[in-house]
């Protein structure tokens, strides 16, 4: 018998051993889990306001129908429903405001489902919102009133949070909470089941004789919602409180997170997640974050106007508050004990730096002489920087003078040469013509211009492709110098033209008017005309545009 039963307990052992090293990673993973969760939960806190202008902006954009002036009684109820939808939760106050207009105009259009249906939504708005006098008249009214199957499953449910709202407002009296049964019952049993509302009713019922059940069923109910919406916020908070029965600590945090999560990107205030994990985070002594929970469910309850949320949360805010407070009071004192020690190290550390700063400005002294003969060595260095860099510009510009004149004579030299040849051979033409006594042939040709304009467009043409071999970026950087709308657009096919040409002279340094005439053929009060011209053109000022002109192909410039 004892060895049997040293071989069972070695066989237990080893099975705790490997059910031991199996269970590490799934915890680990699931540690994680909560970690990235309770991360983006925090993130999500501090985009709060942002989620709650979002919501806004939504709510302006389904206003500004209203301010259409051919908008129609329907139109409009149509669009108080869309507000009261987006207001429920968000600020009761509001969503009963559009409501009641609802009810009117349902009534002035004698439209009764409308009226019902409206009353219905203002009732449950009252409950939420504490005034539960106002709320349970119109639920009084309506019952005896032969209502449609569907209304009358939202009768008995606006009744069930009527009784919901009342418990918890008054403290979860025996009468209440019986009542609370009555109507959830009858609510259950007129609501489809199939609704989201009737699963989630079926599994809070679950939840008090077999959890396990409940979570079942809500799982499979979270798996046909949408993630992040409203819906999927209830679904998630509605399992957390199932593995709240189960004491499943981990899966009830992580339920609620997502929860949570959910809620503030929809910007619902009607937080009760968030309020739950304020709890959690109290139990599990991390007072600053139950606290940050707490206090965004408390302005949640404040704005939204939920009165049974700001009464079910407040003592327990009392409670986290001065828990906090007590907490920083003791981390002041620890503080300010810190602060009297680094004041202490503050006053030995001063003496210290006394001692260096007598003994550094001796060293500072020498540093200053050094600096100084430094800084007359970098002075003397920029000098002749500069002087190298000006004997380099003049250099260049010899450099580019020398090139110009290279190109220029030997141009000059095929132009004489040219010349020459057309010169002979025009004599021989005139002398043939004489000789032939061909003389009113001979006149017409002597009395005729066309032989010099075509040699003085071939002069210009010469002129233009030999200067802008020299500076190819002349036309564009002369018209960069002027005003957009005035700058020089030549003919196709043609290089420069006469304001071009006279500002091209300028820049190889023929400043003489009447010898920039003569080369043109034209007058000088023509040259002088045209520079003035251009000048008024300038987009700089009028008596730095020539200068500019100079540097135009400047190396430098």
């Amino acid at each position: 018998m004892a060895d049997i039963f040293i071989l069972y307990m070695r066989h237990t052992i080893r099975l705790y051993i490997a059910l031991m090293f199996l269970g590490l990673p799934i915890l680990a993973a699931a540690q994680e889990t909560l970690k990235v969760l309770s991360d983006s939960l925090n993130a999500t806190l501090e985009q709060k306001q942002y989620f709650v202008s979002l919501k806004k902006e939504q709510i302006k954009k389904i206003k500004q129908a209203l301010n259409d002036p051919h908008l129609s009684i329907r139109q409009e109820y149509e669009t108080n429903a869309a507000l009261y939808e987006k207001y429920q939760k968000f600020n009761t106050d509001s969503a009963s405001r559009y409501i009641s207009r609802n009810i009117e105009i349902a009534v002035a259009l004698g439209l009764d489902y409308e009226e019902y249906d409206s009353s219905l939504k203002l009732s449950k708005l009252y409950s939420m919102c504490g005034r539960y006098k106002e709320a349970e008249e119109i639920l009084k009214r309506l019952q005896g009133i032969n209502l449609p199957a569907d209304l009358e499953a939202t009768y008995y449910n606006t009744y069930y949070r009527f009784w919901e709202y009342y418990a918890i407002s008054t403290g979860n009296s025996p009468y209440s909470r019986q009542q609370c049964r009555v109507y959830r019952d009858s609510m259950l049993a007129t609501l489809p089941p199939a609704s989201l509302t009737a699963k989630m009713e079926q599994g809070f019922l679950m939840m008090e004789t077999d959890p396990h059940k409940a979570e079942k069923a809500l799982l499979n109910l979270l798996a046909t919602q949408t993630t992040g919406t409203p819906e999927y916020a209830m679904v998630t908070c509605a399992i957390a409180y199932a593995y709240k029965k189960m004491d499943n600590k981990r899966e009830e945090k992580k339920y609620f997170m997502l929860s949570a999560i959910a809620d503030l990107k929809n910007a619902t205030r009607e937080t009760v997640s968030l309020q739950e994990l304020a709890m959690i985070a109290y139990r599990e002594n991390n007072l600053d974050q139950a606290f940050r929970f707490s206090q965004s469910a408390i302005e949640d309850a404040a704005a939204s106007g939920i009165h049974f949320r700001a009464l079910q949360m407040h003592p327990f805010y009392s409670i986290i508050n001065s828990a906090y407070k007590t907490e920083q009071t003791k981390v002041q004192g620890k503080l300010t004990s810190y602060l009297t020690v680094v004041c202490l190290l503050a006053a030995a550390l001063a003496i210290l730096v006394g001692l260096i700063y007598k003994q550094m400005k001796k060293t500072l002294r020498i540093k200053e002489k050094l600096a100084q003969s430094n800084e007359k060595l970098k002075d003397l260095s920029l000098s002749l920087s500069k002087i190298n860099e000006e004997l380099n510009g003049r250099n260049r510009q010899l450099q580019e003078v020398s090139t110009i004149k290279e190109r220029y004579i030997a141009q000059f030299f095929d132009l004489c040469s040219n010349y020459v040849d057309k010169m002979s051979k025009y004599q021989n033409e005139i002398y043939k013509l004489a000789i032939n006594r061909h003389y009113d042939t001979l006149i017409k040709r002597t009395k005729s211009t066309a032989v010099i304009d075509k040699e003085l467009n071939s002069l210009y043409e010469h002129f233009d492709s030999i200067f802008l071999s020299l500076y190819p970026t002349f036309v564009t950087d002369f018209n960069s110098l002027l005003k957009e709308d005035e700058q020089i657009i030549l003919k196709p096919g043609t290089l420069m033209n006469k304001e071009l040409r006279i500002y091209a002279l300028l820049r190889l340094g023929i400043n003489d008017s009447a010898k920039i005439a003569s080369f043109l053929r034209c007058s000088i009060s023509t040259i002088y005309n045209c520079r003035t011209k251009l000048r008024n053109k300038a987009n700089c000022p009028r008596h730095e545009f020539e200068d500019k002109v100079q540097q135009i192909g400047n190396s430098e410039g």
